[in-house]
C-alpha cells in the first residue's frame, strides 16, 4: 500500500489498524491478532477450517447486519481468511469513520460534556435494546466524532444474545476501563461524575417494545 501512496495512517492497539484509501473510498484494516497469554506462543493463528465459522467471517456478517439495522458501526467492506494448516489468519475491511476519536484519547485531552456522556450511555443501551453482546466494552472501542455522534467498534467475538443478564457485566466493564484511564491521568476528569451521566443516558434511552425505560443491571 505505501509504494502506491494508499497508505494514510495506523493505529496500534493489540495489533496494527492501517487506514488507506483506494479508489476514492476511505477504509480502515484489522489484522486479527492473539491477545493475552496466549500471544507470547502464537501471534495470529486461529484454529478452524471453514471460512465461514472464521472469527473475521463472523464479524463480518454481524456488522452487516448491524449497519442495517441502522446501528451507529463502521460499514464492512471484506473480510479475509488465508488456511494455513489446521489454522488460519484473518483479515477485516471496515468504512472510515473521519473525526472518530476513542473515548479513552477524548478523555485525555478534554473534560467531556455532560451531553456527550449521556450521548454514549444512550449509544450503549441501543445496542442492548437489539441484543447486541460486546465482548470487549471498553474506552478505546467507543468512539466520538467531531459532532458529538458515538459508535461502537470491533466487534471480533460478539453476537447477538437473549436475555439481559449479562448487559450489566458489559457496562461494569467499561466502567473498569474508564476508571483504569483515570488512575493514570489524576485530575484530568471525573469519572464518577461523568459515569453517572452516562448511566443517566443508558436508563433513559429508548427501548422498543416497553412503556419506560429500565436498567438492566
Amino acid at each position: 500500500m505505501t509504494t502506491r501512496g494508499w497508505l494514510d495512517g495506523q493505529a496500534d492497539g493489540r495489533g496494527t489498524t492501517w487506514f488507506f484509501t483506494y479508489r476514492g473510498m476511505a477504509w480502515v484494516l484489522r489484522h486479527y491478532r492473539r491477545g493475552g497469554l496466549v500471544a507470547r506462543l502464537v501471534n495470529d493463528l486461529y484454529l478452524g477450517l471453514r471460512p465461514e465459522s472464521s472469527r473475521p467471517f463472523r464479524e463480518w456478517r454481524l456488522l452487516a447486519e448491524l449497519h442495517q439495522r441502522g446501528l451507529p458501526v463502521p460499514r464492512p467492506v471484506a473480510a479475509a481468511y488465508w488456511r494455513c494448516g489446521c489454522a488460519y489468519r484473518g483479515d477485516l475491511i471496515t468504512t472510515r469513520l473521519f473525526s472518530a476519536r476513542p473515548l479513552a484519547d477524548c478523555l485525555r485531552l478534554k473534560p467531556l460534556s455532560s451531553k456527550t456522556w449521556r450521548q454514549v450511555g444512550m449509544t450503549i443501551r441501543r445496542f442492548h435494546n437489539h441484543g447486541v453482546y460486546h465482548a470487549d466494552m471498553n474506552a478505546r472501542n467507543i468512539l466520538i466524532d467531531g459532532e458529538g455522534h458515538v459508535f461502537l467498534i470491533d466487534f471480533d467475538r460478539c453476537r447477538i444474545r437473549p436475555g439481559s443478564r449479562w448487559k450489566g457485566a458489559t457496562v461494569q466493564r467499561l466502567l473498569r476501563s474508564l476508571r483504569k484511564i483515570a488512575s493514570t491521568t489524576p485530575g484530568l476528569y471525573d469519572h464518577e461524575e461523568g459515569w453517572r451521566e452516562l448511566l443517566a443516558g443508558y436508563a433513559c434511552a429508548e427501548n422498543p417494545g416497553r412503556n419506560h425505560a429500565e436498567n438492566d443491571f
